[in-house]
């Protein structure tokens, strides 16, 4: 086979343009710090990260989830402490009130005017919101639980529907707080303190009461620490799949910046050498054959 001077031109400027894609290629490797910047460059790589971005999103949707559970908790738990200091100064009233011998008429009825401060601040501690939602409403969450307008705790076992939100891929974490017959039992125990107050009579009673629903608080919080210990077993959890999914896909994606230099400068030095060759190879006048 005869090898001619345009065959030795054409297979210089094809290794030269292969030289020049190689060395862009790094180069743009190096500046946007991905193996693959198209499809084309490896479909296999797109295809894995693809999948793994996916499952970095989700752990990172889980997270935001795991926010709005905290935020529940925590005002669920907030709110019934509200609630245990209601119920323990509606039992210092109680008792002071059942020493009748020693109250004037004056403490009756200042006695009943906290009580009924109270009672409108136990309502409004039962329509507590977090964001748009009323977390002791149970499965109605755009309803308060205790409605203004008829005066009165809404009922139903809507009211008293468990509420929970997805953590993890098929678990989920219950968040609502079933308080609305408590609540309601509350609030009775003071509409009945105004006559108590008149008569003197059924104190005692009423300090057993409080102190049974103060039981039935505390219970309601230890259920809503727990949970919440749960909730923080769950949030570390995520924060360790979240460093393994971004890990994998670092490795499938992230150049290695050592060897891509490496890589670039070796290129280029075969680059040099290349167009120093071709120089030599492709005569640039007549004269050079006749020499």
């Amino acid at each position: 086979m005869r090898v001619t001077q345009s065959m030795l031109s054409q297979n210089m400027l094809r290794n030269l343009s292969s030289s020049y894609n190689n060395m862009g290629k790094l180069q743009e490797q190096l500046n946007t710090g991905k193996k693959v910047n198209r499809p084309s460059d490896d479909p296999v790589v797109v295809m894995k990260g693809m999948g793994y971005g996916m499952q970095v999103n989700k752990v990172e949707q889980y997270q935001k989830n795991m926010g709005e559970v905290n935020n529940w908790l925590d005002s669920s738990d907030d709110a019934l402490d509200g609630v245990g200091q209601v119920l323990h100064r509606m039992k210092e009233l109680a008792t002071n009130a059942a020493n009748t011998g020693t109250m004037t008429e004056t403490d009756r009825r200042a006695i009943e005017t906290e009580m009924n401060q109270l009672r409108e601040h136990l309502r409004d501690v039962a329509n507590t919101k977090v964001g748009d939602k009323h977390i002791f409403s149970g499965s109605m969450t755009d309803k308060p639980l205790f409605n203004k307008g008829t005066g009165k705790f809404e009922d139903g076992n809507s009211f008293s529907a468990n509420v929970e939100i997805e953590v993890f891929d098929g678990i989920n974490l219950r968040v609502s707080t079933d308080v609305s017959k408590m609540f309601k039992e509350i609030d009775d125990m003071f509409g009945e303190v105004e006559g108590m107050i008149a008569t003197g009579n059924g104190f005692s009673g009423l300090i057993t009461s409080i102190d049974s629903k103060l039981d039935t608080v505390l219970s309601k919080r230890a259920d809503i620490g727990a949970r919440s210990n749960r909730a923080e077993l769950m949030h570390n959890r995520l924060e360790m799949q979240e460093g393994a999914a971004k890990k994998q896909r670092s490795q499938n994606e992230d150049v290695d910046y050592e060897k891509t230099i490496t890589d670039l400068i070796t290129s280029e030095s075969i680059h040099r050498a290349t167009l120093s060759v071709g120089a030599r190879i492709m005569q640039p006048s007549l004269m050079d054959f006749l020499r």
